[in-house]
């Protein structure tokens, strides 16, 4: 058994037989890897061998359709409808088939790809939804280009996203600065306003101060004027009264006067022993 292993690359690590279990998982894989290595050429020439059967069917095929006078026997086969599709492969060419093979990946291989998604996820550089689609494929070789395309394009998406909030904030300052700038125009009108009404305010009541100063002025000279002439009138009265004072004792004594003229020519004014009657006359001052 042993030499069979050294003879054709096959280790117990992949024949199939119990590995011994004091073995680590490490030594496991590269024992497997190893045996991969030794039998690669088997398996190149057998994907080889699939890729040329497949191409030449592929020939065959559109030449059975072109050339072969059993046609009418391929189409009985497999039915003209199905002859008619497959008449189109008469103008294709080979490389139109596309026929080639790719192994799938193993364990290691898939886990360096997660590796690599995980590293992109964690770095913002691909989104859930891109790691999805890559673990979709199948070929390692596609996902990495895959996963090179999700990056750019994330790439390419945060910075279009990017340039459009630098936009938005721009546009937001720019609206900020004019309603602030506005703000403080319809504060400065707001002002300006208030002291219009202030010195409105102020120019009515300063008028209406000096209307009521203007009223009590023309009450105060009406009552002065008022008074000037009660006290000219009763001066007037007081002068009329005292000159009709003057006039009555002026004529009193003029009446007295002449009564004693009067007295004096009946010639009773002396008595005997020659006493006159002058010094009892009425004394009347001014």
């Amino acid at each position: 058994m042993q030499m069979i292993r050294d003879v054709t690359g096959l280790n117990e690590a992949r024949d199939g037989s119990m590995p011994d279990p004091k073995s680590l998982v490490g030594v496991q894989k590269m024992a497997a890897a190893n045996s991969n290595v030794a039998t690669r050429h088997i398996l190149l020439s057998s994907m080889f061998l699939t890729t040329e059967v497949a191409e030449a069917l592929s020939l065959r095929i559109s030449d059975i359709l072109e050339y072969s006078p059993t046609a009418d026997a391929f189409v009985q086969s497999i039915g003209a409808h199905n002859v008619a599709t497959l008449k189109e492969m008469s103008e294709l060419h080979l490389y139109d088939f596309g026929i080639f093979l790719e192994l799938e990946p193993d364990e290691e291989e898939k886990q360096m790809l997660e590796n690599n998604i995980q590293t992109a996820l964690a770095q913002a550089l691909i989104d859930l939804d891109d790691a999805i689609d890559i673990r979709e494929v199948r070929n390692l070789k596609l996902a990495n280009q895959l996963l090179k395309i999700k990056r750019k394009r994330k790439q390419k998406r945060d910075q279009k996203i990017q340039q459009e909030n630098m936009q938005a904030q721009a546009e937001a300052n720019t609206q900020t600065q004019q309603a602030a700038a506005q703000a403080e125009i319809q504060k400065s009108q707001i002002n300006s306003q208030a002291d219009i009404q202030l010195e409105s305010v102020k120019a009515e009541t300063k008028l209406h101060h000096l209307r009521e100063e203007v009223r009590l002025k023309k009450e105060l000279m009406q009552f002065e004027f008022d008074l000037n002439t009660s006290l000219r009138d009763q001066e007037r009265n007081s002068t009329e009264k005292l000159e009709g004072m003057k006039e009555a004792g002026k004529d009193k004594r003029e009446n007295v006067k002449a009564s004693a003229k009067k007295f004096e020519s009946s010639g009773n004014d002396i008595l005997g022993g020659g006493m006159g009657l002058d010094k009892f006359n009425p004394q009347i001052g001014n």
